[in-house]
């Protein structure tokens, strides 16, 4: 039995500390990057029921910022949305898991749009809750073969070790670092597992910058200060689900009740989830995720406005330029309490 008496910590844990800046405004502050000769902003939206949807992926475009849409989109529904939105495809992540169907289908979909490479995603998001497997190694490394033309997005692991594995030996290009964090993840709770968020994606970037690969923090983001935090821990992108849920491009049912309306929000491993997709939870499993009542929030606009502004000010007060120096710029500090929370 080993046990690391290092402290790891989280997004709540440390505070970036202000240091001398020659910005005059937040104006000037640049958070575009270079995303695979296409510029985008490096915020995608999460591959969830609710979050990852067509509608949701057309409001953040016009921000040039991207959405892993769900994976459990028919082929003829995600035929007829980059055919129709030609210009969606560098916004518009094709998200897959491992299993046979998922297989099968996304091969029907590139030979379809295998002649028009301008509709073609670019990337596509490969998609499974255990990142540690040698099935999900093998799988990738034959995807990456057979599929070199995009760029290859796989996840969820937490460790330096296996972020260097899935580059080097499997050909992923971006590895997605994140177990448990979700606001509607419940596998630290009902298996145990996982790795304090902070010091993941710390860890994970360093990994991979040495492999010639990069990372997108998945999960844990609570607030634009979170999103700063991340990046300038050495995260390539962030990826968020239950910041972006409770809008109206997420689709779903909205419900009443005593006068203030919800929408309906679920992890993806929740027995709702399940239920939806799969005929209900294998006997073999158990559920690891929770679904929630999201007070309804209206346009996704003002929450974009609202993170790319706090991204804006994180930049100011470190005095980065552009999202690419923050983790160049940074310096945090430990604290015990983050928030004052008088008026809640």
């Amino acid at each position: 039995m080993l046990i690391d008496v290092d402290v790891k910590l989280d997004y709540s844990d440390v505070l970036l500390v202000p240091s001398r800046s020659s910005l005059v405004s937040r104006s000037e502050v640049d958070l575009t990057v270079d995303f695979f000769d296409h510029t985008v902003i490096p915020v995608i939206a999460a591959n969830m029921d609710g979050v990852g949807t067509f509608q949701m992926a057309l409001a953040l475009a016009k921000h040039k910022m991207m959405t892993a849409l769900s994976k459990h989109y028919s082929l003829e529904q995600l035929l007829e949305f980059y055919t129709e939105y030609e210009g969606m495809s560098k916004y518009a992540i094709y998200s897959m898991g491992t299993g046979l169907a998922d297989r099968e289908k996304f091969i029907a979909f590139n030979d379809s749009l295998d002649l028009n490479t301008d509709v073609a995603p670019i990337a596509v998001c490969v998609d499974v809750a255990n990142g540690y497997t040698r099935q999900f190694e093998e799988f990738l490394a034959e995807f990456s073969t057979r599929f070199p033309q995009y760029v290859m997005i796989a996840g969820n692991v937490v460790t330096p070790e296996q972020t260097d594995r899935l580059i080097t030996d499997c050909g992923v290009d971006i590895v997605k670092i994140g177990v448990g964090p979700g606001s509607v993840c419940t596998t630290r709770r009902i298996a145990g597992v996982g790795y304090p968020q902070f010091s993941a994606v710390l860890e994970c970037s360093a990994a991979a910058r040495d492999a010639g690969g990069r990372i997108i923090a998945d999960g844990g983001i609570t607030c634009p200060g979170d999103a700063a935090k991340a990046f300038a821990a050495g995260a390539d992108m962030v990826m968020l689900g239950g910041y972006f849920a409770g809008h109206d491009e997420g689709e779903g049912e909205t419900v009443e009740a005593d006068g203030i309306f919800w929408k309906k929000f679920y992890g993806m491993a929740s027995k709702e989830a399940q239920n939806i997709h799969n005929g209900g939870v294998a006997e073999y499993r158990a559920s690891e995720g929770k679904q929630v009542f999201v007070r309804y929030r209206g346009a996704v606009e003002d929450t974009v406005k609202e993170l790319l502004g706090g991204l804006r000010s994180a930049c100011t007060y470190i005095g980065a330029e552009d999202i690419t120096q923050m983790h160049r710029r940074a310096k945090f500090v430990r604290v015990n309490r983050q928030l004052n929370n008088l008026f809640p």
